[in-house]
């Protein structure tokens, strides 16, 4: 009983405890994605002569600036939850799983970066 205990409390970080919160997190971000790719599908078909300028007209608003980026931040907590839940269930060793779990970070974050450098040059 006791050596169960300790095998469960090495392994926290890498088991699958995170449960009902990140499937209602991962519900939560998708129906927040399907709601802005609806807004932008219904913008682009009611444009009449779609051009660039007309798309970089729709981000000169701040307002919708920040509506997109927040847009991706739910894109990549998603994405990491997905990420997370895969190399849980798929990868077994610890070491490979803790240096994927590293680059998927970083990766995660430098997209987090380049998309602020885009929204914010537009």
């Amino acid at each position: 009983m006791n050596s169960d205990n300790n095998i469960k409390s090495k392994n926290k970080f890498f088991n699958a405890h995170y449960g009902a919160r990140d499937w209602l997190a991962q519900r939560i971000t998708a129906v927040i994605m399907v709601i802005y790719t609806i807004i932008l599908l219904f913008f682009l078909l009611t444009t009449t002569n779609f051009s660039y300028e007309n798309w970089s007209n729709l981000f000169q608003y701040k307002w919708f600036k920040i509506i997109s980026f927040s847009v991706l931040i739910c894109l990549f907590y998603h994405a990491w939850i997905g990420i997370r839940d895969i190399l849980m269930d798929y990868v077994k060793s610890v070491i490979i799983k803790l240096i994927l779990y590293i680059f998927s970070i970083l990766w995660l974050i430098n997209c987090a970066n380049w998309a602020i450098q885009i929204l914010w040059r537009i």
